[in-house]
């Protein structure tokens, strides 16, 4: 970002710098106009937020299209359970092996993001981890499958449709 001072902005010029008629001298209401030295800038930068706001029921529907086009070519994926007594990215990388999509861009999504689970499946390489409550449709719509442990799904499931129509 950045910020330019225009002639309101800039210091000085409060007052006329010479009477209107008679000295010869162009017509000049301030000394800080921008065709001064030292003057404001006419169009400069201006800082600006480029944030939008999205509907709550166009984000909703956006992640049950996502969702719904992964159902419909057999890329959305349930386990009943991630079970690592202890930090293992050998051990992830089996179940994904197992299910036969090691080679591909997965999300997985599991409840919480917090113990062996996230330790386990983040430092593989086109894995990305999150919870049910901060996915959103680039990441379901970026990967190519998609792995939802059954509770994460339920819970996902519950609160989409639970939202107001």
């Amino acid at each position: 970002t950045s910020k330019t001072k225009d002639r309101s902005e800039v210091s000085g010029g409060g007052k006329k710098p010479w009477r209107q008629k008679g000295t010869g001298n162009a017509r000049a209401g301030s000394n800080r106009s921008p065709l001064w030295r030292h003057g404001g800038v006419v169009f400069g930068p201006v800082p600006r937020n480029y944030s939008f706001k999205l509907n709550k029921k166009v984000v909703r529907k956006s992640k049950l299209m996502a969702l719904t086009d992964k159902i419909n070519e057999n890329k959305l994926l349930i386990v009943s359970a991630f079970n690592f007594d202890k930090p293992s990215t050998k051990e992830a990388y089996n179940v994904l092996k197992s299910l036969k999509i090691n080679d591909n861009k997965v999300l997985v999504v599991i409840d919480r993001l917090e113990g062996n689970k996230v330790l386990s499946f983040r430092n593989l390489p086109n894995v990305l981890v999150t919870s049910y409550k901060s996915i959103n449709t680039y990441e379901l719509l970026i990967s190519n499958f998609v792995l939802f442990t059954k509770d994460s799904f339920e819970k996902m499931l519950k609160e989409l449709s639970n939202a107001r129509s």
